[in-house]
């Protein structure tokens, strides 16, 4: 799988065509944990059978073996090679104990076994558990794992681990002991263990063929109460697998742990989900209603894994999106199901849209199934996850619901405890079917976002209406020239002098990289409604006009289309703002006065609906980005709506009030206008808009409403800004997620200041780049905030180098992951990209620097 001629600096590469089968299968492991946060003790026995010819290779990193047995007799016939233990046995079949000894208090990088907290807990996806034990640390390597841990009582009086608790019991020396057995074949990556002093959230569900299964929620003492609402979500999303997947759980307990030092979201890790803190613990007086939302959609994400990566889990790393991008749009279609399905959509697709449409336009495009890499960690990314959900909802769209339900039936039951290829999904979808997908399948071998242009011509007197399409696909990096893809377009169109529809909606397949569709007898201009649903990850360039998208804006029947005119409409706006200077927004404003009057919308979408856009997502609009002056011209269009629109603002301000927290989809909505419709009084230039800010913090009884205070005031002047802060502060300085938010709102403030409070707050008592939440908080946000980062004299470039060098050397994965907005060098003018691109080589003089960083480093180079 490696390349055998490199530069030692530089990493292998693991290529796709490369795979082979291990020459070894585990089919049982014994494993036995002697805890202790300096020193502890892991003995493992493998029952390995033999495959195919080969030594034994049994992966580790950072290990040194203590003993070695083969059948119960010590050796030393065994050697090391880049880590990895290789032992070559006679005969076909044997158990191999080894012996090691890690120390998971200075295991800075969260991978493997590591302290958080005071407690113990592991993370093992993608290669950590060979940084504990010496294992073929592969995902097509599954066996059945018992797990005996032993530690304190009084330190670590709760030992969980995967499957099924079997046995527990007290040591004299004031130690004890559990068993856990999980009888469910599973690869390394889904090992999990915790030892800690924690409490249980604990509850039961029913499954539809009668059995319960006891559940818990574990987290720190001071913490319990605020785990109700994942509880809530956690049997809400088993019922829901349940009906519309047909999936019901199949171990006797399900655990879920909350911990603060994590570097993903969560983990599915068979039967015991471990978890960033930030996606179980809510209340109203520390979460928002996003908190809420993302903790109901990561609780059902990583539930539903338990069949769509545990059950059937993957043959290499190459087949990730396998796994999460089916398991992301799974929890989409939960989460749409839980409130309105029109703004979870534009949800959805804003955050493709900011992370990875800019991902596929970079030096790091990959496709969702890559032909290779150096560092997998690398490819935890919005093209495996975000894209590969959009991959995976336009196989639904093709066949149906029906068609694809009969899909993932067949693929659930063909595959239940293999490891699978994206193939065998593909395959599964075909066979139930009976729909050739051969031309699909270049959606997982292509990086890119496609460009679709679509002209509506029509013939007054005839009635004929013809819309012409045509498909191009940029190049992107070792991939200059693509085939056409398979874009599944809904299409309809309406009469620009009724309103009304002048055809049913069509389901259109291009296919080729140009079509032709003819509508007859439209007896009135039509006006063209395309990607309605966002029905394809595309970028659409067609020839509305203004007073088109203001006119879909008012009267599409499709919430989606009707939020992506007036986001089509503003972003025309703004861009022809940047070019002249100038810009007429009269039809922007008359367009958001038609949207926020119109009483028959939901409020939550409505509020949606008449947000500007990013300043990064219009500056993806344009060949070179000026930081500058898209945000001047956001600014300009902020303030002419807001003032345009006064009383509006102030009706739906006062609207939107309500004097006790609920958390509903009406009561979020309001919430959402509420903070809206501040933000447009705000930039209106008013003069008692601070004192309206400073009123909603003062009297907030919930975070939404809060934070959203807090945000209007740290982007103003006015004195209140400072005493808003400071409290803040004051009350929640002793919550570490809530202090998050602290740092993030002034990392994104549109203040001339920022970078100098960044800078400070750098400094700050309470900043570590030690806990990945709080780096993100303040680094990765700040590097979000396109006016501020992008300074013309490159000193938001040097800050975040210097973070991300330091960071390196404690969590490499972590500091790779907030490297990219320094990738995107080529996109900003000539005295920008020469900074920036000067910072990357800066870091990649770096010496030690991990390979993590050589990798995303290198191809933004390249």
């Amino acid at each position: 799988m490696v390349d055998a001629m490199r530069s030692p600096s530089v990493p292998p590469v693991i290529r796709r065509a490369d795979y082979r089968a291990p020459s070894w299968a585990v089919t049982d492991v014994a494993l036995d944990f002697d805890l202790d946060p300096r020193r502890t003790v892991v003995c493992a026995t493998l029952s390995v059978t033999r495959s195919a010819d080969g030594p034994l290779r049994l992966d580790g990193d950072g290990l040194t073996p203590a003993s070695v047995a083969i059948d119960g007799r010590m050796t030393d016939d065994w050697r090391l090679e880049d880590g990895a233990l290789l032992i070559d046995l006679p005969g076909d079949a044997h158990d191999v104990s080894t012996e090691v000894v890690i120390e998971p208090q200075a295991n800075t990088q969260l991978m493997g076994l590591y302290a958080s907290g005071g407690n113990l807990c592991t993370q093992c996806e993608a290669e950590g558990f060979r940084r504990i034990t010496f294992f073929p640390d592969r995902p097509d390597v599954l066996a059945r794992y018992r797990v005996r841990m032993t530690a304190d009582k009084a330190r670590f009086p709760v030992l969980l681990s995967n499957g099924d608790p079997m046995a527990s019991g007290d040591l004299d020396d004031g130690r004890h002991w559990a068993e856990w057995h999980d009888p469910f074949p599973k690869p390394s990556y889904l090992f999990a263990l915790v030892a800690g002093d924690l409490v249980a959230n604990r509850s039961h569900f029913v499954t539809a063929s009668g059995r319960e299964v006891q559940l818990g929620i574990w987290v720190r003492p001071a913490d319990l109460a605020k785990t109700d609402h994942a509880m809530h979500a956690l049997k809400t999303a088993m019922a829901w697998d349940e009906r519309v997947y047909g999936r019901e759980y199949d171990l006797d307990v399900f655990n879920i742990v909350a911990v603060d030092d994590f570097n993903f979201g969560a983990m599915e890790n068979k039967g015991l989900n471990i978890f960033n803190s930030r996606y179980i613990l809510a209340d109203p007086d520390t979460a928002t209603d996003y908190d809420y939302d993302a903790v109901a959609a990561v609780v059902a994400h990583e539930y539903f894994h338990n069949w769509s990566g545990n059950r059937i889990t993957c043959r290499d790393w190459f087949q990730l999106s396998l796994k999460e991008g089916f398991t992301v749009f799974r929890d989409q279609g939960f989460s749409a199901d839980q409130g309105s399905p029109a703004v979870k959509r534009i949800e959805d697709v804003r955050s493709l849209r900011a992370s990875q449409f800019p991902e596929d336009a970079g030096p790091l495009a990959h496709s969702i199934r890559p032909d290779a890499y150096q560092e997998i960690s690398n490819f935890y990314t919005a093209t495996i996850y975000n894209k590969g959900a959009e991959v995976v909802r336009m196989l639904s769209t093709i066949l149906g619901p029906q068609a694809f339900r009969a899909g993932t039936d067949l693929y659930f039951d063909r595959f239940d405890g293999t490891a699978a290829t994206c193939e065998d999904f593909v395959a599964s979808m075909e066979d139930a079917s009976g729909i050739d997908l051969t031309a699909f399948r270049r959606w997982y071998a292509q990086a890119g976002t496609p460009r679709v242009s679509a002209t509506l011509s029509h013939e007054a007197g005839g009635g004929r209406a013809t819309l012409s399409l045509h498909q191009t696909m940029p190049p992107t990096p070792g991939q200059p020239d693509k085939e056409p893809m398979v874009l599944p377009l809904r299409i309809k169109l309406f009469g620009s002098e009724t309103g009304q529809p002048v055809s049913d909606e069509q389901l259109v397949l291009l296919s080729d990289d140009s079509a032709s569709i003819t509508f007859e007898a439209v007896t009135e201009r039509p006006v063209l409604s395309i990607n309605r649903g966002f029905s394809a990850p595309v970028i659409v360039e067609t020839d509305r006009s203004s007073a088109d998208l203001a006119f879909l804006s008012a009267h599409d029947d499709d919430p989606f289309a009707r939020y992506e005119a007036m986001q089509q409409l503003m972003l025309d706006t703004l861009v022809a703002s940047v070019a002249s200077g100038r810009g007429d927004h009269r039809a922007v404003v008359d367009a958001v006065a038609g949207t926020l009057r119109d009483d028959r919308l939901d409020r939550a979408f409505v509020a949606e609906a008449v947000l500007l856009p990013s300043d990064s997502f219009v500056g993806d609009q344009m060949a070179v980005v000026d930081p500058q002056a898209i945000f001047a011209a956001r600014e300009a269009l902020r303030a002419d709506i807001g003032h345009a629109l006064a009383g509006d603002w102030r009706r739906a301000y006062a609207d939107a009030y309500a004097d006790r927290f609920d958390y509903t989809p009406d009561a979020k909505g309001k919430r959402r206008i509420r903070t809206v419709a501040l933000g447009y009084i705000a930039a209106s230039g008013t003069v008692d808009a601070a004192a309206l800010a400073w009123a909603q913090f003062d009297a907030a009884d919930n975070m939404t409403d809060r934070q959203g205070a807090l945000m209007a005031l740290v982007n103003s002047d006015a004195d209140e800004r400072i005493a808003a802060l400071d409290i803040f502060y004051n009350r929640y300085h002793h919550n570490p997620l809530v202090l998050d938010k602290w740092f993030t709102t002034q990392a994104l403030s549109t203040r001339d200041d920022t970078f100098d409070m960044v800078v400070d707050l750098s400094g700050h008592r309470d900043f570590t780049l030690a806990n990945p939440n709080r780096a993100r908080a303040l680094v990765g946000a700040f590097s979000m905030n396109q006016r501020a980062f992008h300074r013309v004299d490159g000193a938001g470039y040097r800050f975040l180098a210097d973070q991300l060098i330091a960071l390196d050397r404690i969590n490499p994965q972590t500091a790779a992951k907030m490297l990219p907005p320094l990738g995107r060098w080529r996109r900003f003018d000539a005295a920008r990209a020469e900074r920036m691109r000067a910072e990357l080589e800066r870091i990649l003089s770096v010496p030690g620097l991990s390979k993590d960083m050589l990798e995303q480093v290198g191809k933004s180079l390249a």
